[in-house]
């Protein structure tokens, strides 16, 4: 991966899969709850909130109602708390919705007595894909550390890209 501007970093064109991995003090279950609560999830995911019912084969939504759809699809595996596979179609623009689905892997480990690792693997990329599609993660793993360990919102301005959109309806 190398630096891009406009989304964080870049894949070298062979590559058709992006792994991130971050250390956080927190419980499984508390980081489970972060990402597949709606209102947690915003305050870390560009004020981007996600619905779903959370069971194997739901579907799911990411958006900012009434302003913006970012993402849509399938939990394939859900397995609380320890790992939830889904696939992502990416809705924003027509560029990026015209790259199809790829897969997110969420994978939550204990470490010692009161910490996670979190690895999540954007996988099924085509071939030189768009860095939108997958170069926001660090951002949004920033915030979800920030929130889990300090209680507090990341105040960078891709974190909160939607925040004020979403908290002053439109």
């Amino acid at each position: 991966m190398e630096p891009y501007p406009e989304a964080g970093i870049a894949l070298h064109p062979d590559d058709t899969a992006a792994v991130f991995e971050i250390y956080i003090k927190t419980t499984p279950e508390r980081l489970w709850e972060a990402i597949t609560d709606r209102e947690m999830r915003a305050r870390y995911s560009f004020g981007v909130g996600t619905e779903s019912d959370w069971s194997e084969g739901s579907t799911y939504r990411s958006s900012v109602p009434g302003v913006i759809d970012i993402a849509e699809g399938e939990n394939v595996e859900v397995d609380p708390p320890r790992r939830l596979v889904q696939s992502f179609t990416a809705l924003w623009s027509d560029e990026v919705r015209s790259a199809g689905t790829s897969r997110v892997t969420w994978e939550i480990e204990p470490v010692g007595d009161d910490s996670c690792r979190l690895i999540v693997t954007h996988s099924e990329l085509s071939k030189g894909a768009n860095g939108e599609i997958y170069g926001g993660w660090p951002q949004i793993l920033s915030g979800l550390k920030t929130l889990l360990e300090t209680g507090e919102d990341l105040t960078t301005p891709g974190s909160l890209r939607y925040s004020g959109v979403a908290s002053s309806g439109g």
